[in-house]
């Protein structure tokens, strides 16, 4: 981060709050590695708080230039008519995601709207959020197609994907994931957006040791796969997600439908597709999705691959 970037960086940022949006959205996205000196650098508009993250550790002198050009940005007139009140930086290279509040009073929890819908997130306290914001358009997507239908999400997290599903008009959501903590969020995202939490399962389990309750509760007309890249003693993208794929078949009905979901940078969309075609033949892949234009990337290849493969036997 020499002087260079740090003017690119301000030079991206006063017109994106000149136009911040209504609802939460990335504001800079370094890690597509489009602007030299910020690859390790995100800014995301959470409705009034701005949120800078740092995935590596820079030099004091870089750290140092950095917190000046973002306190600058506190005191230029897009930032006092855009109605920001907080920035907060994150240093995510650390243990603990260390937070600074650079300006404004520390924040627990808030919550934010994406598509008209609500999901509360936390903010100092954890590495991550609580919603990707990257997957915006795989939420979208769920939401546009799950009208009458049982929905499979693994690795469910906070239930993003649920909590569009539902709204989509979905049957029944059965939600699997390790952290019990990620799905009593997953309710708090349902109650948030007035849903009826009968039409919605949260299983707290290791996905690998609960095949069964997962079967048992099947088929599933729509089944989502968004898992970690790596998650220590619970999953290793190399290893794990071909014995999910190969799973499809049971979970499935005739004409099912399967998201499949990767964010790893050094593998392409090419890592999924073959290995559906490996372990389940009777899909077939149908179509990439976007990603939000907010996320370029220099190489598509190593940006969300979010694919979609239809049953056809």
């Amino acid at each position: 981060m020499n002087p260079q970037a740090l003017a690119t960086l301000q030079a991206h940022l006063l017109p994106a709050l000149t136009a911040a949006p209504s609802e939460t959205r990335r504001l800079f996205h370094g890690r597509g590695r489009c602007w030299p000196g910020l690859e390790q650098l995100t800014v995301d508009w959470l409705q009034g708080v701005v949120l800078v993250s740092l995935f590596k550790e820079p030099a004091p002198e870089q750290l140092q230039g950095l917190k000046e050009t973002l306190l600058q940005l506190t005191a230029s007139p897009q930032w006092q008519q855009c109605g920001a009140h907080t920035l907060l930086l994150q240093h995510r290279y650390l243990p603990q995601s260390t937070a600074e509040w650079l300006i404004g009073e520390e924040i627990d929890e808030m919550t934010i709207v994406e598509g008209g819908l609500q999901y509360r997130v936390d903010l100092g306290r954890k590495q991550n959020t609580g919603l990707f914001l990257d997957m915006r358009f795989g939420r979208n997507w769920v939401r546009e197609q799950a009208a009458g239908k049982r929905v499979l999400n693994l690795f469910a997290y906070t239930c993003g994907f649920s909590v569009a599903a539902i709204e989509g008009g979905a049957s029944h959501v059965v939600n699997l994931d390790m952290s019990r903590a990620a799905l009593s969020r997953g309710r708090d995202n349902h109650r948030l957006n007035g849903h009826d939490l009968s039409k919605v399962s949260f299983l707290g389990h290791d996905l690998f040791k609960s095949w069964g309750k997962v079967i048992n509760s099947g088929p599933y007309d729509l089944v989502i796969i968004d898992p970690p890249s790596f998650q220590k003693g619970s999953f290793l993208l190399t290893k794990d997600y071909q014995r999910v794929l190969r799973r499809l078949p049971e979970l499935l009905t005739a004409q099912g439908t399967v998201l499949a979901c990767m964010n790893d940078p050094s593998f392409g969309p090419d890592f999924l597709i073959d290995g559906v075609t490996q372990e389940a033949p009777s899909l077939r892949f149908e179509q990439r999705l976007d990603n939000p234009p907010e996320f370029p990337d220099i190489d598509p290849q190593s940006g969300l691959k979010a694919l979609v493969f239809q049953r056809t036997t």
